[in-house]
């Protein structure tokens, strides 16, 4: 989320979901919308019902499947505004309830976004399929605004607080970089950027070699950012091991995890890459992916 100018008012855009248990997400992005003077927008949105969604209490005909189906949606959103207006009663907060499936429908709320806020309950993969990744995985491939991912239940974060990014010296990777300094100059934490080197067969020469180019490829990202956020510390080093377990690892309490919606060697099309996609699934902290500047 790119620090707006006092003049942007670009809402931060909350997903809702059906479950009232689950605030998480949006518990963060009211905090989020109060901490940047920004306006919150909460969406439901109701796709389209099959017949295995039909259950025996359900109404028989379509006009009143469809009556019950948005009065629900909109109770739930009435609820929504309520919470935010108790946590926050300074945000401003429209809700929207749209017609469609939830991926679509966030994509389309992202062109005129701060952010796009959504929660996710790391649930199995055999659930995700129908569950919080299937909606989370499209919006972060496709969303023209960062999207945060936010767990639940809430994580805790240590002090002093701080930022994790993975860099890989690709354009998305130097997206990413510049969005955790701006977020940890906003909250006043650290940033800790990682380049991790998987282990390869090569000879020992080889390996020195390969690490030496990837801590200046590191070096390279992260210039020029210090100058930029002097008030920021930065923390970088190369970690050798799997970037989806050293990345969950280094984050484990942190703010947020921060990456690029693709990688090195990731091909135009792709829903996201294989790194985004295991934290997604991994991380117990917020994740952030950052779209490559157009």
């Amino acid at each position: 989320m790119t620090t707006p100018a006092p003049s942007d008012d670009r809402p931060i855009v909350v997903g809702l979901d059906a479950d009232h248990a689950h605030r998480t997400a949006l518990a963060w992005a009211a905090d989020e919308a109060a901490r940047r003077h920004l306006p919150l927008r909460v969406v439901r949105a109701e796709g389209v019902p099959t017949r295995g969604h039909r259950g025996g209490e359900v109404p028989p005909s379509w006009e009143e499947w469809n009556e019950e189906l948005h009065q629900g949606g909109k109770q739930s959103l009435a609820d929504a505004v309520d919470f935010v207006a108790v946590r926050h009663p300074e945000v401003e907060v429209d809700a929207v309830l749209s017609e469609g499936e939830p991926a679509w429908v966030l994509r389309e709320q992202s062109s005129g976004a701060t952010a796009v806020v959504l929660g996710s309950r790391h649930l199995s993969r055999a659930q995700e399929v129908f569950g919080s990744a299937s909606v989370a995985l499209p919006v972060m491939a496709h969303a023209r605004c960062p999207v945060v991912v936010v767990p639940e239940p809430e994580h805790v974060s240590q002090e002093p607080a701080y930022y994790v990014v993975g860099v890989d010296g690709s354009e998305h990777s130097a997206a990413a970089v510049d969005l955790a300094f701006q977020e940890a100059a906003l909250r006043g934490a650290e940033v800790r950027a990682l380049y991790v080197w998987q282990l390869g067969h090569l000879r020992i020469f080889d390996e020195y070699e390969s690490q030496q180019e990837c801590r200046r490829l590191l070096s390279e990202t992260v210039a020029g950012r210090r100058a930029r956020y002097p008030e920021v510390d930065l923390r970088h080093e190369l970690v050798v091991g799997h970037p989806v377990q050293a990345l969950t690892e280094a984050s484990a309490h942190a703010l947020g995890l921060v990456v690029g919606t693709r990688g090195r060697g990731g091909f135009t099309g792709m829903l996201l890459g294989s790194v985004s996609q295991g934290v997604l699934h991994h991380a117990r902290c917020p994740v952030i992916a950052v779209p490559t500047r157009s």
